[in-house]
């Protein structure tokens, strides 16, 4: 009964943003139907989707730690079912509009979908913030923002508005330190199916929301990013950085760039909103970074409830063995070999621009895995409210680090008849540094004298 009554409350439509915790009473779910970060623990009634028990917390045999890759665990494994085409009616009610129109589009585009499992898995002192999040954690100025009490963990397991679950999406925990790549590349397939790399990155990832214990952290932070452009070379030496905080209403976006030929840093409050990202070849846009990234200003946000779909889970193939270039791009969409779908519950966000404001976009539907947190499908429609892109984020949790991972995606532009494969760290991996920089070292004038003399 207490399963069943949950189901139906993630039914409901919330449309007014409700900003207070959650009773109690309601907490106290966590850790008995709920896992202590929201999801439901059982299982569906078929047993498609198993039983939360956890997660993968133990490296399969194979693995080296530190390499930057991290093996299959799953990778034995065969499809349990094949979507195309011809049968995709049967399973519409699983599928986003972007796989819709992917699998009616491209007669050589299918999704295998493979058994469920649910390995990620968080580390106690994030799952007792999330708890106590649950009652004391709220967000301010009409759901824009959140208090700095909630640092440290998930800021809303039990959601009651859209606000709410896209803060989870926005802080959704990567680790309490960094994240680096000493090789990330974004490649643009155009409407000729010509595949070229639009950029190589090296990137720093830091994640200050979830850095409770280092003393010179800025409260407010919610993260920060910082790249330096390896190709092309006409591009060579330029850096980007984005920081974000948990007000973005008194402390909007900081974004800066740097060119080696102008020598100097300076502030870009373009990369924001709806401007397209060019070291992705234009095909996303910076709010489109990370699935959602900036701020909520311009958009309603409706939770709309729970539901069990197909989203890229498990996809260690994805991401570490199908080499980019030679097998995973195909002209028109991804190698639908490389990909491993799995069924799992997810929630639904439904975002609508404002009346009198502006946007490439009229509507945004963001589906975000309950494991996870972070979105896993995402499909935007233009202001004739047809489909304009859908993006598909794979995720791939960290076994050894306790880090639920999703970064890798893939952008589809319907209007353009193109797609950008993004963080592709097939050359370099990915490393979770032991420890942070010094606030000091973080500074955008800092970053560019340390990385200008590598």
């Amino acid at each position: 009964m207490k399963l069943k009554k949950i189901l139906s409350l993630a039914a409901i439509s919330f449309a007014v943003p409700v900003f207070a915790a959650v009773t109690a009473d309601e907490a106290k779910q966590l850790g008995g139907t709920l896992t202590e970060f929201g999801a439901i623990k059982a299982g569906n009634a078929d047993g498609s989707i198993p039983a939360y028990t956890g997660g993968l917390t133990k490296a399969p045999a194979g693995f080296k730690p530190d390499s930057g890759f991290w093996v299959d665990p799953f990778k034995d494994e065969k499809p349990i079912l094949r979507i195309d085409s011809k049968n995709m009616a049967q399973h519409a009610a699983l599928l986003s509009e972007g796989q819709k129109h992917l699998l009616t589009k491209y007669p050589s585009y299918f999704l295998n979908v493979y058994p469920s499992h649910r390995t990620a898995a968080y580390p106690k002192k994030v799952l007792d913030a999330t708890v106590r999040n649950a009652t004391n954690c709220k967000t301010t100025k009409e759901g824009l923002a959140i208090d700095r009490a909630c640092r440290g963990g998930l800021p809303f397991a039990i959601p009651k508005n859209g606000y709410e679950a896209m803060w989870n999406q926005i802080l959704r925990y990567q680790g309490d330190t960094a994240i680096t790549t000493s090789a990330s590349r974004s490649w643009v397939v155009d409407s000729s199916g010509k595949a070229v790399v639009t950029a190589q990155q090296a990137t720093y990832s830091d994640f200050v929301y979830y850095q409770t214990d280092v003393a010179d952290r800025d409260p407010d932070m919610a993260w920060r990013v910082y790249s330096i452009t390896q190709e092309p070379a006409r591009k060579a030496g330029e850096m980007t950085g984005l920081i974000d905080y948990i007000d973005p209403v008194a402390r909007p976006r900081k974004a800066w760039s740097y060119s080696p030929g102008l020598r100097r840093v300076k502030l870009s409050p373009e990369f924001a909103y709806d401007t397209p990202v060019a070291s992705m070849g234009g095909v996303t846009l910076f709010d489109e970074l990370f699935v959602f990234s900036g701020t909520m200003d311009r958009f309603d946000f409706k939770l709309v409830g729970k539901k069990e779909m197909f989203i890229q889970y498990n996809a260690y193939k994805n991401l570490y063995d199908c080499p980019t270039q030679d097998k995973a791009l195909m002209p028109s969409h991804v190698n639908p070999e490389c990909e491993r779908w799995e069924k799992h519950r997810v929630w639904v966000v439904e975002a609508t621009l404002k009346p009198g404001q502006r946007h490439a976009y009229s509507k945004r539907t963001y589906y975000f895995d309950e494991d996870l947190t972070g979105a896993a499908n995402y499909d935007a429609f233009d202001q004739n409210g047809q489909l304009y892109r859908a993006l598909f984020q794979a995720s791939s949790p960290k076994y050894d680090k306790l880090i639920p991972y999703a970064s890798k995606n893939v952008v589809y532009d319907f209007n353009k008849g193109m797609y950008a494969y993004v963080n592709d760290v097939m050359v370099g991996g990915y490393k979770v540094t032991p420890s942070v920089l010094k606030e000091r070292d973080m500074n955008a004038e800092a970053i560019v004298a340390r990385e200008s003399v590598r």
